[in-house]
């Protein structure tokens, strides 16, 4: 197979280039997080682009004291409009120099590049690739937030289980990678590069190209993190490399943030979660911010500042009668509740302090907060049965823990 790295031999003199020699010794403070903004597709983000938006986003990072961000730049976005793309590029760049903030570019070559070729249609796939990596290298010079080159997402990616992908695929995206880390050595010798490999074992295939090494973890048990963990490690201490994370955190997988931060909190290496934004593509599985600011959950934002619930047996229960207040939302409810006349602000507040005793004294699952569902009623027309529904529901989730812990009277 003829590669792009083939095609520049003679021009630029390629060859395997050895580390740069001005690689970190530590990335442990890397507190990173993959970025796509809430507004832009998955896969437009370069051309759709409000410089606000980022401003915006950046600040909520600056708000977790995150200071690494982590994104895609593909060949679609740059092909379809060079320069829109050039301008939101250099507006990027200024946005995350103005934030602290230093970027990991990962690259996202021509689709038909990635899936492979032959014959005519190689040739003018290294073409477009030949001209798109040259414009992308241009553009980078002089941009100082810049700190790495991820030269390939995944290359070692097996595919879905309903859908693995052939092991030729696999073997020419390693390629890829292989020629993209060459020709960014090639363009600066003091760029660094590292490949954002799906499994550890292509991490320790791909170091000869990269000068941080980098894995992606989306493991679903605590033992599973630290094994991996102790062998990234080891080898990373073996070939004397940098090492950082650059994905992880998956509520669709049972990888939640709390529970892998925490670990590579306790190991020392830093990270990049995917990702800060709740958005279009991933927003129902991965996301910290939605666009106003808020949460998708604080435990997440806590824990990337580095506070983590207790998770070990000495801890107490919260005991949410103490002062009788239980006691007080359960009597209000059903004195509302039967009241021939209820009153719907009235129902409101009723519905209110059940809400804050259950949520404050963790005793119902949050996937629908009941603060939450007390300001989506209050926020629109008045809907008494719904508003009754609710405040039955909180009455029989609160009458168990009626009287626990009570210690002062009414």
């Amino acid at each position: 197979m003829k590669t792009f790295l083939s095609l520049l031999a003679l021009s630029l003199a390629l060859c395997v280039l050895p580390a740069a020699a001005a690689t970190p010794p530590d990335l442990s403070g890397i507190r990173g997080f993959g970025y796509n903004s809430a507004s832009a597709d998955h896969y437009g983000f370069w051309i759709q682009m409000n410089p606000a938006e980022v401003d915006r986003d950046f600040g909520y990072a600056n708000s977790l004291k995150l200071n690494a961000a982590r994104i895609s730049v593909r060949y679609a976005d740059w092909e379809k409009d060079p320069v829109l793309f050039a301008r939101n590029f250099d507006a990027f760049m200024d946005i995350a120099a103005k934030h602290h903030i230093g970027v990991m570019l990962t690259l996202a070559p021509p689709a038909e590049y990635l899936d492979g070729t032959s014959g005519q249609a190689q040739k003018e796939a290294d073409a477009k690739l030949k001209v798109w990596a040259q414009a992308l290298l241009t553009l980078a010079r002089g941009k100082t937030a810049i700190q790495f080159w991820d030269v390939a997402n995944e290359p070692d990616w097996t595919g879905y289980l309903e859908k693995p992908k052939p092991e030729a695929d696999r073997q020419h995206r390693l390629q890829v990678a292989r020629d993209m880390a060459n020709l960014v050595h090639a363009e600066n010798k003091n760029y660094l590069t590292t490949i954002g490999c799906f499994r550890e074992s292509c991490m320790e295939l791909m170091a000869p190209y990269t000068d941080v090494l980098s894995y992606h973890d989306y493991s679903p048990t605590v033992a599973e993190i630290d094994a991996i963990i102790v062998k990234a490690k080891a080898f990373a201490a073996k070939v004397h490399k940098p090492l950082v994370q650059t994905e992880m955190g998956c509520i669709g997988r049972g990888n939640p943030y709390d529970v892998v931060l925490r670990e590579y909190q306790k190991a020392g290496i830093g990270f990049y979660a995917f990702e800060l934004m709740v958005t279009k593509f991933w927003g129902d599985i991965h996301g910290v911010f939605y666009p106003d600011g808020t949460v998708r959950d604080p435990a997440i934002a806590m824990a990337l500042m580095g506070v983590f619930r207790k998770t070990d047996a000495d801890f107490r229960l919260e005991s949410p009668d103490r002062e009788s207040w239980v006691t007080r939302a359960v009597t209000r409810g059903k004195q509302w509740l039967t009241d021939p006349n209820a009153d719907w602000n009235k129902g409101l507040e009723t519905a209110e302090l059940a809400a804050n005793m259950l949520q404050g004294n963790q005793l119902v699952a949050m996937r629908e907060p009941p603060v939450r569902t007390v300001a989506i009623l209050r926020a629109g027309a008045p809907d008494m049965a719904a508003l009754k529904d609710v405040v039955r529901q909180y009455v029989a989730a609160l009458e168990p823990y009626v009287g626990m812990g009570k210690q002062h009277g009414n």
